[in-house]
């Protein structure tokens, strides 16, 4: 079979801008569908906003810029290093400018249906949303980009006497602005990223403000030691070594006792059921500040409500006007067939999280569809950067069997290391599943090749891992990754500062020698996969 030309995107979100870039990078031909009528995906906010995923007006990423650009488009200097939704937005279109992608893509156009053809080509029917108008197009592979916060996950059933509830409820999905809560009484229910946000937003505003957890959470800060943003940090090859290499207990103990040190998650009602490397973290600056103020209550989990209350678990009852649901989202593919993916309860069968075992010759990939404990804009990237070659035929997947044997491999690590919770079905570690994948395209660093750039070696391996490392080998090698690595710490600094950043101190020659054979060492121990903070 002739290597693919033609490549369907699906969704120009952050993971369909990518897709478009890496098609043009590899020789394809792009086409993207958008449903909507601008790029941005989750990430463009509308006031009036109905269908598809979209924040809240006041949202702030909680991975910092250098975690979480693209690996050969640093996002400017001077943008702050947690941003606002209209900085990310800026920083898209900026990315879709310099790479010439918008003409690629066809907005106000939804994929109704997509259909494998005998000749391993696939049946594209889209839906023009203003005219209704549907057409068939043909391609000879397709990457599907919608992300996994669409559909919102609205537990009902789970909620006794909800319908009679007299006031207003629903998900987190429609907030966009807290001012039409002033004086009211608010309860969320649900303490993930979202519902923390929106607890403490609220709570300048409500008259009290209600935030209730089933299982509790781990609440990190985005400011890390020495002001550093956290990613920046802990996101690191040393950590994630640290954390594989020594016993669990220990490395939760450690964990727990680092986020306790700021407050005890006990006596502020937020302490899990399970350890530390059990869920996903909450990452809240202000949470704490709130409880202590008495801006926000937490509350046991609600047992059933009435007309003007809520009933939680010890007995409590509490006046409410207000519920919103913070309780995730599911995700689905509607224009799949379940003979090629089936998805129950946010599974699906997807080895690496990216492909189905169901279409032989591998011209259909998933991409973005993952949460990491990091960023998904490097993750959706080099993703499309697999899924390509594969299309061109100049990659090869295992067999069947053995991408069956590693689902089943992957779905039990997931088990013993996370409690059952459809948030817990896509959850990777970012190092580890970075790494992965470049090592299939042979862009994972080369530390042999590292050991004649000492100072690269050592931030390479101890400091944070960027993007700009998958780029210093291989194929489309940037020829600014290796500066891009060693300045970091300038660019992070830069917004923070009026002052002209001075270049960084170098290291002690005795200590880069002494790193460098512990380095060795942890080179030829390194083959660890699991999936671990």
């Amino acid at each position: 079979m002739k290597p693919p030309k033609k490549v369907c995107i699906i969704g120009a979100g952050a993971s369909g801008l990518t897709a478009i870039k890496c098609c043009n990078d590899e020789g394809l031909e792009p086409t993207c569908f958008e449903k909507s009528n601008d790029i941005g995906g989750l990430w463009r906010y509308e006031d009036n906003a109905k269908d598809g995923a979209c924040v809240y007006n006041s949202t702030v990423i909680n991975t910092s810029k250098e975690m979480m650009c693209y690996s050969d488009f640093p996002i400017p200097k001077e943008y702050p290093n947690y941003m606002h939704n209209v900085k990310i937005m800026e920083y898209f279109r900026s990315y879709a400018e310099r790479f010439n992608l918008l003409k690629h893509i066809t907005f106000n156009t939804s994929v109704v249906s997509c259909e494998p053809m005998e000749n391993g080509q696939w049946v594209i029917k889209t839906c023009d949303e203003k005219t209704k108008e549907e057409k068939e197009r043909i391609f000879d592979a397709v990457l599907v980009c919608i992300g996994h916060h669409a559909q919102p996950y609205y537990p009902l059933d789970a909620f006794p006497g909800i319908e009679s509830f007299g006031g207003e409820y629903f998900h987190s999905h429609e907030y966009r602005k807290p001012h039409r809560f002033d004086g009211k009484r608010v309860l969320v229910i649900g303490v993930g990223n979202s519902g923390g946000d929106l607890a403490v937003e609220i709570s300048r505003h409500a008259k009290q403000l209600f935030l209730s957890t089933r299982r509790g959470c781990w609440v990190l800060n985005r400011v890390s030691d020495n002001g550093m943003p956290l990613d920046v940090n802990v996101t690191t090859r040393a950590t994630m070594l640290a954390a594989n290499y020594l016993p669990s207990r220990f490395v939760n103990y450690i964990a727990e006792k680092q986020v306790n040190a700021r407050f005890d998650h006990e006596m502020y009602g937020l302490k899990p059921k399970h350890r530390f490397n059990g869920q996903h973290p909450t990452v809240n600056d202000e949470i704490p500040n709130c409880i202590l103020c008495g801006r926000i209550i937490v509350v046991k989990n609600v047992t059933k409500f009435n007309k003007t209350q809520a009933v939680f678990e010890d007995g409590r009852t509490e006046d409410i006007d207000v519920v919103i649901f913070a309780t995730g989202y599911r995700f689905n593919y509607p224009f799949l067939s379940e003979s090629i993916l089936k998805v129950e309860n946010n599974r699906c069968r997807l080895y690496k999280h990216m492909w189905p075992s169901t279409v032989e010759n591998n011209t259909l990939a998933f991409i973005g569809g993952i949460q990491p404990l990091g960023a998904i804009n490097p993750i959706s990237e080099i993703q499309c950067r697999w899924a390509l070659r594969v299309f061109k035929g100049l990659n090869v997947l295992p067999n069947v069997k053995e991408r069956e044997n590693s689902i089943d491999q992957q779905i039990s690590k997931m088990s013993e290391l996370y409690y059952e919770s459809p948030r817990h079905t896509i959850q990777v570690n970012y190092v580890v599943y970075m790494d992965d994948i470049a090592s299939q395209i042979q862009v994972k660093p080369n530390f042999i090749k590292l050991l004649a750039d000492p100072k690269l070696f050592v931030k390479v391996l101890f400091g944070p891992c960027t993007p700009y490392q998958y780029r210093l080998h291989g194929v489309g090698k940037w020829q600014e990754a290796r500066h891009m690595i060693l300045t970091l710490k300038d660019r992070v600094r830069y917004p923070l500062t009026s002052k002209q950043q001075q270049k960084e101190s170098g290291l002690p020659i005795g200590f880069i020698v002494f790193i460098l054979i512990i380095s060795i060492l942890f080179y030829y121990l390194y083959f660890s996969t699991v999936y671990f903070f």
